[in-house]
């Protein structure tokens, strides 16, 4: 997923963006994680314990947003009246042990965060991701990407998730770097939505396939 990163990087910082990027923000499940069709199992997981048949057919509706988000979407379709709090705390014990034992990470993707942190001069590297700490923690320790991240921000640390901009904002703030000076990478429209109002540059990848080229849109 991340495999053309670093050149399309090097060619967006001299031929496409009008200022350097100083930093880089991950988005995790589909940019870093193979974690998309996953989601499809936990939340099937989930839902069959309120006697509701998933097959991931609503996959599109909560791709990338906020537990919040994605369980009241699920309590609206299928008409359950699970408190929120609880089908998310619940949602997230499930997503934890996805995360913390079954999940992979894309191809070349320590190549590349290596390669970023190599780069003259050096990019910061931000992780901004819906999941909870719970889940996001242990996959990034397993596969031992914590120590390329100065920063790391988990859904639960802001009040609006995405499709709303507070956690890349937070982000930012956090690396200490001026939005107009940071890249966010994405692979869902929610989260290419989280970039506006702000000022920060957004690239989509496309989660269909583990090797398909990145495009960008600054937005």
């Amino acid at each position: 997923m991340v495999g053309n990163l670093t050149r399309w990087i090097v060619a967006a910082q001299s031929d496409i963006m009008p200022k350097p990027f100083r930093a880089v923000i991950f988005d995790l499940d589909g940019v870093l994680a193979d974690s998309e069709p996953s989601w499809n199992e936990i939340d099937a997981t989930l839902l069959a314990e309120h006697r509701v048949t998933y097959r991931g057919e609503h996959h599109r509706n909560v791709l990338g947003v906020s537990y919040r988000l994605a369980v009241e979407f699920y309590k609206k379709t299928f008409g359950l009246s699970v408190p929120t709090e609880e089908m998310m705390r619940r949602r997230g014990e499930i997503a934890t042990e996805f995360f913390a034992n079954r999940i992979d990470l894309f191809p070349s993707t320590k190549q590349v965060l290596q390669e970023l942190r190599q780069m003259n001069p050096p990019l910061r590297l931000g992780l901004a991701t819906s999941s909870v700490s719970a889940s996001a923690r242990p996959f990034l320790d397993r596969h031992k990407l914590t120590p390329f991240f100065e920063v790391i921000v988990t859904g639960e640390e802001v009040e609006r998730g995405k499709p709303h901009p507070d956690i890349y904002l937070r982000a930012a703030e956090k690396l200490n770097v001026a939005t107009d000076a940071c890249l966010v990478i994405e692979d869902s429209l929610s989260g290419i939505a989280a970039a506006p109002p702000s000022p920060i540059p957004v690239s989509l990848t496309r989660a269909s396939t583990k090797e398909t080229p990145i495009t960008s849109s600054a937005v």
